[in-house]
């Protein structure tokens, strides 16, 4: 089985730097397969909790490589709900590649485990609109959410702004599955482009860091 590991997200700050100097990436280290897959970058702020700034990625079956090219820079510039990326942010960014697995339909909404599946929910609101939404395994851990919260979170996200009666949560059709995750900090990409290409990597118009 694929797991998620340092070179995918090396490969994914590779391709963000290339954006941002307009040229090509280096080809990546690590053999393609084909899985579904999310890229998630966060800002990390002085004395606090990392911030989101973009996550997205398919429930589909991808190349890897291609999927992290290409889900690197939507996930960074084209996340809606963020402004893009901007270069300077480089050195306060970290990178999360996820690798999903193991996909079960689950008996009903609450068959899944907080911190061990991500889920996947798709129903029909009472205005006969379908929806969907996904949360990755860590997200209901991080944030403290029993199922129920998770559940009713997820259906927001999808969406839905009516009010979630147990009636509406019993027909969600559930998904759930697992997934490997690598995270890698701007610093600890520099430390490895040095080591193993002999010079740090250069942004156009950014000042480089010190570590």
């Amino acid at each position: 089985m694929v797991s998620a590991n340092r070179e995918m997200a090396v490969y994914c700050f590779d391709t963000l730097v290339a954006h941002y100097n307009n040229e090509e990436a280096p080809p990546p280290a690590f053999e393609a397969g084909q899985h579904p897959l999310f890229v998630t970058w966060k800002k990390v702020v002085t004395n606090g909790e990392p911030r989101l700034r973009g996550c997205i990625g398919t429930l589909e079956a991808r190349c890897l490589i291609n999927g992290f090219r290409d889900y690197a820079l939507t996930s960074a510039l084209r996340d809606r709900r963020f402004p893009p990326i901007q270069a300077r942010e480089l050195p306060f960014l970290e990178c999360t590649v996820s690798v999903l697995t193991d996909y079960e339909i689950a008996n009903s909404y609450l068959d899944w485990e907080v911190g061990k599946h991500g889920i996947i929910i798709e129903f029909t609101d009472d205005f006969n609109t379908r929806r969907s939404a996904t949360y990755l395994p860590e997200v209901a851990a991080h944030e403290g959410w029993t199922k129920i919260k998770a559940i009713d979170s997820l259906m927001q996200k999808a969406g839905y702004s009516g009010t979630i009666t147990e009636s509406l949560r019993g027909r969600i059709r559930l998904t759930r599955y697992q997934s490997t995750l690598f995270t890698m900090h701007y610093s600890d990409y520099v430390t490895y482009v040095e080591a193993n290409r002999g010079a740090a990597p250069s942004i156009n118009g950014v000042r480089p860091a010190n570590y």
